[in-house]
């Protein structure tokens, strides 16, 4: 008897070594997760509050209807409730369960009186926590708490990007409609200057023709981006949450941002992207649940006990009422169950690595993400000052063809080449500033900007996360 106590004993020790382990993150590998680019210093953009990065007054408005309106974000909140009551309930699993469990009995036997009895028990029972289930569901409820606001936040950053980037789409859009409006405006005047040509005998029907067709393409060009920035207003008004409308805006002209465009250290991904965060405690929740599963195998201790008072009516001097207690220990084990616990075990393993590949997955697209919206910036930055020189040079040849046109019939190709070819300059010139905008953006979401890094649950002294 002695042996089989000291092996129980032994097992539940060996085995309580692992299920009562705390979760401590693998090691991962964040060199070169930028690839080429260089990172020495550990200031980000990403600390940058959005209220500070967007200076634009209209943008912050719409930002903070979205925060409220938005039905993700509704939905994230309501995440945050659910994962609270489930923490809750977790925690109080560790405390014994109390019932009360009155009963009253009447007896009526053939030829004989009526006897009258009852019962008043408070019954208790405490499952004691020697396989670790209490205490590794308790921890994965707490990381599941925790993974609830890294997904609000995860939701903020994706929907203070997306608001951004559909306004900079409605500047972008009305920059091009007045460029194109002015344009329209100008051939209308080269249409009426080609017919006066003709009049006087300095033009052909052709010249005329091919003018007055240049003319109608761009006024067909300003329908398509007048529905252009219609559908941009659609889309913004269902991040915000509301139907669709005009909105109020700057020009794409007077936006500007920060000409550092500081990623920090890789490293810093893993404490401040959300999602890349969210993907940990997930592989928290997988390790705990391989806890749970090791410790199946551990069997259950569970104390039970009742007190109450019990007594038989109409007799108090026969037979008196009296106190009633009563003390129970179960230790419990399935026997015939071991082969359904190990495929368990498997099972919960197999989750648990899968939920290390995801997470390192979500780490190299991270740091791809930081790669591609660095890229993005810097070219188009870069292409900003050829961008100028080539717009200067194009004004100059539709000066020059111009006044050409108005002395010699053979010179209105020219004329139409020139302001083609500006007219698509000037545009690309506002796609290159919105391309450099949306990779400022992108690269500020991309490192976990647009949420107050402060506000994460798991930094909060354990008195705030209470109120939390």
């Amino acid at each position: 008897m002695k042996q089989i106590v000291t092996i129980i004993i032994a097992t539940l020790i060996a085995t309580s070594c692992t299920v009562y382990q705390k979760y401590t993150r693998p090691e991962i590998a964040t060199d070169n997760l930028y690839g080429a680019i260089e990172c020495s210093d550990t200031v980000t953009i990403a600390d940058i509050s959005w209220r500070e990065f967007f200076t634009d007054t209209h943008l912050q408005a719409l930002i903070e209807q979205a925060l409220v309106s938005n039905a993700d974000m509704q939905i994230a909140a309501q995440r945050v409730v659910e994962s609270t009551a489930t923490l809750r309930s977790a925690k109080l699993s560790f405390f014994p369960s109390f019932s009360f469990d009155p009963s009253y009995n009447l007896n009526a036997p053939l030829n004989s009186s009526l006897s009258h009895s009852y019962t008043l028990p408070i019954n208790a029972s405490w499952a004691i926590d020697i396989n670790g289930a209490t205490l590794n569901s308790k921890r994965s409820a707490q990381s599941a708490y925790e993974q609830s606001h890294l997904y609000r936040q995860s939701v903020q950053t994706a929907l203070v990007s997306a608001v951004a980037n559909s306004y900079y789409t409605l500047l972008m859009l009305d920059a091009q409609l007045a460029v194109s409006r002015t344009t329209a405006e100008s051939w209308r005047e080269n249409v009426r200057i080609m017919k006066a040509m003709k009049l006087a005998g300095m033009a052909n029907e052709a010249s005329v023709s091919q003018t007055e067709a240049n003319s109608w393409e761009i006024e067909a060009s300003l329908h398509n981006l007048e529905y252009n920035i219609l559908q941009a207003e659609n889309a913004l008004a269902l991040l915000l949450g509301t139907t669709p409308q005009k909105f109020s805006r700057g020009s794409i002209y007077e936006q500007t941002f920060s000409q550092s465009l500081s990623v920090g250290i890789p490293a810093q991904l893993l404490s401040r992207r959300a999602d890349v965060r969210s993907a940990e405690r997930t592989l928290q929740q997988a390790y705990y649940a391989t806890n749970i599963a090791e410790g199946a195998f551990i069997p259950s201790l569970t104390l039970s006990g009742s007190f109450g008072w019990q007594d038989q009516l109409g007799k108090a001097v026969a037979s008196p009422g009296s106190w009633i207690v009563s003390f129970a220990a179960r230790l419990a084990t399935d026997i015939f169950n071991a082969g359904k616990k190990r495929a368990n075990l498997a099972i919960a393993r197999a989750r648990q690595e899968q939920a290390m590949i995801s997470f390192r997955h979500t780490l190299l697209t991270a740091g791809n993400e930081v790669n591609n919206a660095l890229a993005k910036c810097q070219t188009a930055r870069s292409k900003t000052d050829a961008r100028q020189k080539q717009i200067a040079a194009l004004e100059s040849a539709v000066n020059s063809t111009q006044a050409l046109m108005r002395h010699s019939e053979s010179t209105y190709l020219e004329v139409l080449t020139a302001q083609q070819k500006l007219l698509n300059a000037q545009l690309s010139q506002i796609a290159d500033k919105f391309e450099e905008i949306q990779g400022t953006i992108n690269l500020y979401s991309a490192l976990g900007g647009g949420v107050d890094h402060n506000e994460d649950i798991s930094t909060l002294p354990k008195r705030e996360r209470r109120k939390k």
